[in-house]
């Protein structure tokens, strides 16, 4: 893995200090409306490589991960005579880093892209390791790429602007990253709340660096997603077809949320066929209940959740879905099949221990 990942209250110089190794004669930033309103303003004063920038503004939410929205980004680029030498700074969540990267990675067959979460989801997750995508025909993140940026600079300074939402959002990656890491790791995160009025930004900028490690050993381990990333897949599978559920009633819940709820079905999955320890499934279930809520459907959903399933991408074939699953915390199991009556006895299970 070469990108690097920069932890600082200092971010304006980290960016100008990386503009100023990369030489770029163009600069770049790509930006949604809030990011817009309420953190270019603050970059442009510590930063005079994004005050001199060309700024690319998109619209907020991952319903506008479109190849329309591309398009625009891919015009903008063009217009302002981009070149492969050009950098590209995405500044915002994840659905700013997915859209930006991927338009960056695919322009000229590649553009220079510096990475600026502004949001927790941000850093753990779609800042880091490469992945950039759009949604396509209903379906999240269907197209995309694996690119890695220049750097991701990371920084709790904009996380007060966060709504409880897009806290809960990033923090559910995190709590995926404490069970795949360790019981220790995972019993410090259920033991912080990330909750207003408590939360404590700087606590938890120390827990973002511990769960950004813990990514990057893995995709320093399986760049391609060819076999040990799948591990990062826990609770994806369930989440995801959560997601288009919510797509399709035309009423989106946060990604994060959909992963919290997603892995509790995933372990309820793991205790099914593997032996996942039902203390611990029930803890965490607690947690993300309490948290998080539940994402309601009945079991007449349960067979479009199943053809959701069916249209994952990291599925080995086309008629069987494959999971990533615990035989314990830190003991992650990949490529797991499950039949579409297992499935449909762990959304029973979910549904019961969630309180639908």
């Amino acid at each position: 893995m070469n990108q690097k990942v920069i932890f600082t209250t200092l971010v304006g110089d980290a960016i100008d200090d990386l503009v100023s190794q990369l030489g770029a004669p163009q600069i770049f930033v790509i930006v949604d409306v809030n990011t817009a309103q309420y953190v270019l303003p603050v970059l442009k004063e510590q930063s005079k490589a994004v005050q001199d920038a060309t700024v690319i503004t998109v619209k907020a939410g991952d319903a506008e991960k479109t190849l329309e929205n591309t398009h625009t980004i891919w015009k903008e680029l063009h217009n302002n005579n981009a070149t492969r030498s050009s950098v590209v700074i995405n500044v915002g969540g994840g659905v700013v880093t997915d859209l930006g990267g991927f338009a960056a990675a695919t322009y000229k067959r590649g553009l220079r892209v510096i990475n600026v979460p502004t949001t927790v989801l941000g850093a753990v997750d779609a800042a880091i390791g490469g992945k950039t995508g759009i949604n396509y025909n209903g379906y999240k993140n269907e197209i995309g790429t694996f690119t890695e940026p220049i750097a991701s600079v990371i920084t709790s300074d904009f996380f007060n602007t966060l709504s409880q939402q897009e806290l809960l959002s990033g923090y559910a990656e995190m709590l995926k990253h404490g069970l795949l890491e360790s019981d220790e790791e995972l019993n410090k995160l259920l033991a912080y709340s990330v909750v207003y009025p408590i939360f404590d930004a700087e606590r938890l900028l120390s827990l973002i660096e511990t769960s950004v490690q813990v990514k990057q050993r893995v995709v320093e381990a399986d760049f391609n997603e060819s076999g040990y990333r799948k591990v990062l897949n826990l609770g994806h599978t369930f989440g995801h077809a959560f997601e288009t559920l919510a797509l399709k009633r035309q009423s989106p819940i946060p990604h994060g949320f959909a992963v919290a709820q997603g892995c509790v079905a995933a372990l309820v999955l793991s205790h099914m066929k593997l032996g996942f320890p039902s203390e611990t499934l029930q803890k965490f279930a607690d947690y993300v209940r309490k948290n998080y809520n539940a994402f309601a459907f009945t079991c007449d959903d349960y067979d479009f959740l199943y053809q959701a399933m069916l249209k994952d991408k990291k599925n080995l074939t086309p008629d069987t879905v494959a999971f990533t699953l615990l035989e314990e915390v830190g003991k992650p199991k990949i490529e797991v099949p499950a039949t579409k009556e297992e499935i449909a006895s762990a959304l029973d299970i979910y549904r019961d221990l969630m309180g639908i």
